[in-house]
């Protein structure tokens, strides 16, 4: 894997965001070992899209190691603890991956496929933090959400994934809705942090690399 290059963690977000739901929706194997697998995944690839990061790297392996462990003990101690620090490890590698990224994709000259690639990376990488940061406020303070099905609440599902891209699209459906002070900031940063983030950043990105490929052309 060339170091730079976005596509292979690109590639695993969007297996990510398809096997979760897919796994829940088919009960094809428990909740808490596809969890483990698919953030195992996650990580082992995105790990490897932040070679030649320097320090970067190793605070990124740090927080793999810690994550995938913590994952796999997690599917077999039910310990609250245990899954709020998995859940740091994993929100802490995520951190790493976006600076990394955004880094990259805002110093770069260059507007190249690639660039446009780590900006969708990006986006998708804050969906999924953000569905992480949901889930340790619930967990932490109960009943910070109401919507969820019973049971759910408890634990990460596709239910956080869909909260958070539908917040930071702002849809907006209702369905599930943040009831405690905190669980509401985190929400409408969200929606305003999306709805910039696309408007300056990839609309920018995708307009220069059209232009930059017809002065190429002509």
């Amino acid at each position: 894997m060339r170091t730079g290059n976005f596509a292979w963690l690109l590639v695993a977000l969007v297996f990510f965001l398809l096997a979760v739901p897919t796994a829940d929706q088919f009960d094809a194997i428990g909740r808490p070992l596809t969890r483990a697998l698919t953030f195992s995944t996650l990580l082992g690839i995105g790990v490897l899209s932040l070679r030649g990061a320097g320090k970067l790297f190793g605070l990124a392996m740090f927080f793999v190691v810690a994550g995938i462990v913590m994952n796999a003990a997690a599917t077999r101690i039910a310990a609250p603890l245990l899954v709020l620090s998995s859940f740091a490890s994993i929100a802490g590698f995520l951190l790493t991956a976006i600076f990394y990224t955004f880094k990259r994709i805002a110093t770069e000259n260059d507007v190249s496929a690639n660039r446009i690639i780590g900006a969708i990376v990006v986006y998708l990488l804050l969906g999924v933090l953000w569905s992480v940061i949901y889930t340790m406020i619930e967990l932490s303070w109960p009943n910070s959400f109401a919507g969820f099905e019973v049971g759910s609440r408890s634990q990460w599902n596709s239910e956080w994934l869909y909260f958070s891209f539908v917040t930071m699209t702002t849809l907006g459906f209702g369905d599930i809705a943040p009831v405690s002070a905190l669980a509401r900031v985190f929400t409408y940063m969200q929606a305003v942090f999306g709805q910039f983030y696309i408007a300056i950043l990839v609309a920018g990105l995708v307009s220069g690399y059209i232009s930059q490929r017809g002065e190429r052309n002509s």
